[in-house]
């Protein structure tokens, strides 16, 4: 059993950042009433944080390579924890802001380093086990927040959706410490800051400008001025990482067919699966009247499918190809918003029910040989990066999606889903205008399967089986000569391969 501690801190943390990226959809209303701000002002408290998520998970996966990853996972946790005191404890909205951009801060920190941390822990069947859980974590998490987060607002305050982070994070901080052997990290490496200040400032000027853009349309400076910014800084950092002998991101990478390929697949998945919630959500709440733990209670047959799932891939199957568990997955995922497409005028909540656990399958279906694939495709001293632009194309494809998916609804239906529905023809435009958007949707997760197809190799397995088997594969299937890329892996992989998950009990 012990050897499942470092398993349940890894899924604590990633649950409470993946929960609070939409967790305060709901409480919107009550910060807006207790505060005395606009809807528009505390637009930020949810953008802020996927801004500073996105912006920071490469270079705070980079950094994690050098110092350690239990090091820097727990820093982010005690990081997100402290941002957290400070946003249930937050009298206006501008310091409710800045809790929130140090809740993402953190919140970097720990994402980045989840996949690393498990793909050093675990091997074999193990492994296979733990990536279950984390992609359960992970799909459960996107859609209990509004659940979560309506019956906290409901019956306690809106307070204590942030406040109930505090002691998890403690509880997270204690059993990474106790159970999660330390490391000193590749110290020899030399870190590449212009390769991450360059980096950041592209990924925050993306998601800044497709955040305005889903906000105030594309015309406007504020839409597409930051994008510019984003085109520069994204030039300046490819300049940089091919000068450098040791780059944030090595561009090399990109020559392989299956990491192009999952990281497409990470970023189309987040797109189609999860990208339509604060529409659905908005629409249940406002045009049909629902309370918040009521439209959460829609979502929650997803929330239970995208958890069960991966469980049950995690034990039962070992070995199947990525390539057929991704494609298949993100297959699901689109036909499941094709299902969500048919709304009408008179439809209720339970039109989304059916294409939502559609949808819940085929993203407990494809993330976890999707994490674990993509950790198999680097050496291990590179894990740490690897988990970073893995979830940075996660985060910026969900951001690109909500903007885009976004920019549908409001053309389709200048009101939005929001606001009550006076006349018949408007209720009519909003409609169409969901099921519009829907149907994009599943175009993504359909063209995201035949992305995966055509790139990602036959045989690439559903899980990083062993920590030797990068580096035989980045010498092409044989053992590395020294000197050569994954060398070092394969020399030092019978040793780590026989430590039991858990221990020994390292300090970093």
């Amino acid at each position: 059993m012990r050897r499942w501690w470092p398993l349940v801190a890894v899924g604590l943390g990633a649950f409470m950042l993946l929960v609070d990226v939409t967790i305060v959809n709901v409480a919107l209303p009550a910060m807006a009433d207790e505060l005395g701000t606009s809807f528009a002002g505390l637009q930020w408290v949810v953008d802020g944080y996927a801004l500073a998520l996105a912006a920071l998970l490469l270079g705070t996966g980079t950094l994690a390579d050098r110092l350690g990853h239990r090091r820097v996972y727990v820093g982010g946790l005690g990081l997100f924890g402290l941002a957290s005191l400070g946003c249930a404890l937050a009298p206006s909205t501008g310091m409710l802001i800045t809790g929130r951009l140090l809740q993402g801060a953190g919140a970097a920190a720990m994402f980045a380093t989840t996949l690393a941390l498990l793909g050093t822990t675990y091997h074999g069947r193990d492994r296979a086990v733990a990536f279950g859980v984390w992609g359960a974590v992970n799909g459960g998490a996107a859609a209990a927040g509004p659940v979560v987060g309506g019956l906290l607002t409901e019956h306690l305050s809106w307070r204590w959706i942030f406040a109930v982070n505090v002691p998890v994070a403690a509880l997270a901080v204690a059993i990474t410490l106790w159970t999660v052997a330390g490391g000193t990290g590749a110290g020899r490496r030399r870190l590449d800051p212009l390769g991450i200040v360059t980096f950041t400032i592209a990924a925050a000027a993306t998601t800044y400008g497709l955040i305005r853009g889903g906000e105030q349309g594309w015309t406007g400076p504020d839409s597409w001025a930051p994008l510019l910014v984003a085109a520069v800084a994204l030039v300046g950092f490819v300049a940089v990482a091919r000068r450098v002998a040791e780059p944030m991101l090595d561009l090399g990478l990109f020559r392989h067919r299956a990491f192009v390929g999952l990281l497409g697949a990470g970023a189309l998945l987040s797109l189609s699966a999860w990208a339509m919630l604060p529409y659905a959500s908005l629409w249940m709440q406002h045009r049909l009247g629902l309370g918040p733990v009521a439209a959460g209670l829609v979502i929650l047959p997803m929330s239970l499918v995208s958890f069960v799932v991966p469980l049950v891939m995690g034990r039962f199957g070992h070995g199947v190809p990525a390539r057929w568990s991704v494609a298949g997955g993100l297959l699901l995922v689109g036909v499941g918003d094709v299902l969500q497409a048919r709304i009408q005028a008179g439809s209720g909540a339970g039109v989304l029910v059916p294409g939502m656990v559609c949808v819940g399958l085929g993203a407990g279906l494809a993330l976890p040989p999707l994490s674990s694939a993509l950790l198999g495709t680097v050496p291990r001293e590179r894990a740490g990066m690897a988990g970073g632009a893995l979830n940075a194309a996660r985060q910026l494809g969900l951001a690109l999606g909500v903007a885009v998916l976004g920019g549908i609804v409001s053309a389709v239906a200048p009101g939005g889903p929001a606001g009550p529905a006076a006349e018949v023809a408007e209720v009519a435009e909003v409609a169409a205008a969901l099921t519009t958007s829907y149907l994009v949707a599943g175009g993504a997760g359909l063209v995201g399967a035949v992305l995966t197809v055509v790139l990602v190799g036959a045989t690439a397995p559903s899980r990083a089986d062993a920590p030797t088997r990068t580096g035989a594969a980045a010498a092409g299937g044989r053992t590395p000569r020294p000197g050569e890329a994954g060398a070092e892996e394969v020399a030092a992989g019978g040793a780590e391969a026989r430590r039991p998950a858990g221990t020994p009990l390292g300090r970093s």
